[in-house]
């Protein structure tokens, strides 16, 4: 029986129309369409919050996936979550982070595109920087350029900021250079810090800003959005 094509309805599905003496038949082709999934790693050094939050954001996405958790501690509750989560996670030591190879090798053995670090202290080796160029992205529990560098981060980034008797905190999600804390800022969100609050109440505030935006900002850049308006 052949198929008289009576209507092409678009690129990715057909219709024809099967003819016959005492037969009228109505046939559906389904093109089969090439999906390009990009894959990320999560690099993080302690509790892991943040990137338990994206691997659950991406979780079933339709072509974003976070296959690999990477992190520099071997007892750092982010394994933990890897198994729960059932991802796999792996500790390599600092003098691996400082050579590359070895971390670079790891990822390629998993088709990573972009690097994100969810609480990662250590500095990324310039080997890693040359391999992933403007593919690393960081999230910083503080406004940048101010509350940035060396030893700023966790608890120490919200202390310094209510002594310093700031009005306001934030997060920072910026590519990762060569130095701490100065890549170029993708995203910036604010929030209130009150006369009353403690480090640990302006903590509370910006973990809320980072679970909210981070996934959404990660996803933005992967895909190429515009992020002048993004909010």
């Amino acid at each position: 029986m052949r198929c008289k094509v009576t209507q092409i309805f678009s690129n990715r599905a057909n219709f024809c129309l099967l003819k016959s003496r005492k037969v009228h038949k109505l046939c559906f082709f389904v093109q089969e369409t090439t999906v390009f999934m990009t894959r990320i790693a999560l690099f993080a050094s302690g509790s892991g919050s943040n990137a338990e939050n994206v691997i659950r954001y991406f979780s079933g996405h339709e072509d974003i996936s976070v296959p690999l958790i990477i992190s520099n501690k071997r007892d750092a509750y982010v394994h933990e979550r890897a198994d729960r989560l059932g991802i796999p996670s792996f500790t390599f030591s600092k003098a691996e982070f400082d050579e590359g190879s070895a971390i670079i090798d790891m990822l390629r053995s998993y088709d990573i595109d972009y690097i994100v670090l969810a609480g990662f202290l250590l500095k990324v080796s310039q080997s890693l920087l040359d391999t992933y160029p403007g593919r690393i992205i960081n999230i910083h529990p503080a406004l940048l350029p101010k509350f940035g560098g060396k030893g700023m981060y966790g608890d120490r980034v919200h202390r310094a900021v209510v002594e310093a008797g700031e009005k306001e905190s934030g997060i920072t999600i910026h590519y990762i250079d060569e130095n701490y804390d100065e890549g170029d800022i993708i995203f910036q969100v604010t929030c209130e810090v009150l006369p009353e609050d403690t480090p640990e109440d302006v903590a509370q505030k910006v973990h809320a800003l980072e679970y909210a935006h981070f996934p959404r900002v990660i996803e933005a850049v992967v895909k190429g959005k515009d992020l002048s308006k993004f909010g």
